[in-house]
């Protein structure tokens, strides 16, 4: 906002005074308890708006994919909806929304999810109505060509835009030979998917001892008891077999080809220490003050001083037991080497020098303030937040001890980070843009990685 007064009598501002230290977040009580099949379950009182979220996190996702069977979880999360044994898809539908909410299914890399956020006077009733969307699903072979058309359109678009050109060659790159290393399934062997194949992923992947289900909002009825009613009679199953990830640290530089693209898409990064370590706390704070928020140094050199791009972005991906950093930014065509200089030129400067107090305070206090108000927006971030920590087999004094944590990094801490982690010559990179017009511009880094 521009300030009104006139600049000839303007006259010097004092500096705010400092604000208070972050609030620490309180993780209100929570009731855990397993059924005699293995099930977890996890209810917690959050809020007083009458709505209570009920989630259940199944280990059944991408991961446990055959090469052979890329996005047959997609499928299979899609035929979910298609209603049940006893129930159609739009009486699922119509008893979700006379409760308030409605059914979503969303299958992921490690999990599929399952649930809803309802009237809290209902939350018994949808969870008896969730377990049988879960338990007893009709996965019906009169949807699978409806459905499979609907992915392959799906395909057909992710395939046309460059940002997911570029994660698709970044991930296969980071982690050949292994299912997060497989962002698309090819057009035949997706139209070739068939009824047989999805219910066998499902009878294989879904059970008890693989899911968690979390409860968070205003409490009302005997949630307890109805959770015990409704899955108590599912079948225990078996431990999903681990499938561990060994990413690749090695220079290396992929050009991929758009004659006459406007932008250039570029993605940098490799593999850092996963959630579990005790640098991970360190690493977010790192991560944030390189480029991972909009006064990042990254952000402020080539989006806020050169113009290079509109929102450059660093993140730390995480997986189960796995984490790599990622640097994204979609850059003008001719700004495509300078761009790449500049992302290069900050890690270098990190890695060689400690921030100074100030600017880390600045990084601390965002960081610790979006902790606070993320897990005070709704039920659904509480339940966010426990499955981040429980999946990644994390103490839930994580969550507690987090703003302390990010408070106490110090400024050689972050240095220490990027040097220790950051390393130039261990990093994949990806380019998808004009070849015949960047050609010369990335000549430097393709050569780099000879």
């Amino acid at each position: 906002m521009h300030s009104t007064i006139p600049e000839e009598s303007a006259v010097p501002l004092e500096a705010p005074p400092q604000g208070p230290p972050p609030k620490p977040f309180h993780l209100p009580a929570t009731t855990d308890f397993s059924l005699p099949n293995g099930m977890r379950v996890t209810i917690v009182p959050y809020g007083t708006v009458p709505k209570v979220a009920v989630r259940l996190s199944v280990t059944a996702g991408a991961i446990h994919e055959s090469p052979a069977q890329v996005w047959l979880s997609r499928l299979n999360a899609a035929l979910m909806k298609e209603g049940t044994r006893t129930r159609s898809a739009e009486q699922v539908a119509r008893e979700a929304a006379e409760m308030g909410g409605q059914m979503e299914i969303d299958s992921g890399a490690d999990f599929t999810s399952l649930g809803g956020v309802v009237l809290s006077d209902f939350g018994p009733k949808f969870v008896a109505l969730l377990a049988d969307v879960l338990t007893s699903p009709a996965l019906p072979a009169s949807e699978l060509p409806r459905l499979k058309a609907d992915l392959l359109r799906d395909l057909s678009i992710d395939k046309s835009q460059p940002e997911a050109l570029a994660q698709e060659r970044f991930v296969k790159t980071l982690l050949p030979d292994h299912p997060y290393g497989r962002a698309f399934p090819s057009e035949s062997a997706l139209s070739g998917y068939t009824i047989e194949e999805v219910r066998t992923f499902y009878r294989i992947n879904f059970d008890a001892v693989g899911t968690h289900l979390y409860i968070a909002g205003k409490l009302e009825g005997d949630l307890r008891r109805a959770v015990e009613d409704a899955f108590a009679g599912w079948a225990k199953g078996s431990p999903a077999p681990d499938l561990p990830a060994h990413p690749v640290k090695a220079r290396s530089f992929h050009l991929i080809d758009r004659p006459g693209a406007a932008q250039s898409n570029l993605l940098i990064g490799l593999p850092v220490a996963e959630p579990a370590s005790p640098d991970f706390i360190k690493l977010d704070v790192m991560n944030a003050l390189l480029g991972g928020s909009f006064a990042s140094r990254i952000t402020s050199n080539i989006r806020e001083e050169k113009g290079y791009t509109y929102s450059p972005l660093s993140q730390i991906v995480t997986h189960r037991n796995l984490a790599y950093w990622l640097q994204t930014a979609d850059v003008a065509t001719d700004v495509t080497g300078p761009s790449l200089h500049e992302i290069f030129h900050e890690i270098d400067r990190l890695r060689q020098d400690a921030p100074s107090g100030e600017e880390v305070e600045g990084i601390q206090s965002y960081l610790a303030g979006l902790f606070i108000l993320r897990n005070t927006i709704s039920p659904d971030a509480i339940i966010g937040q426990l499955h981040f920590v429980d999946s990644q087999g994390l103490d839930r004094a994580y969550l507690s001890t987090y703003t302390q944590k990010v408070m106490e990094v110090q400024p050689a801490d972050i240095r220490g980070m990027a040097e220790t982690y950051l390393d130039p010559s261990k990093m994949t990179i990806v380019a998808v843009g004009d070849k015949a017009k960047i050609a010369d511009q990335i000549a430097p880094y393709e050569s780099a990685a000879q």
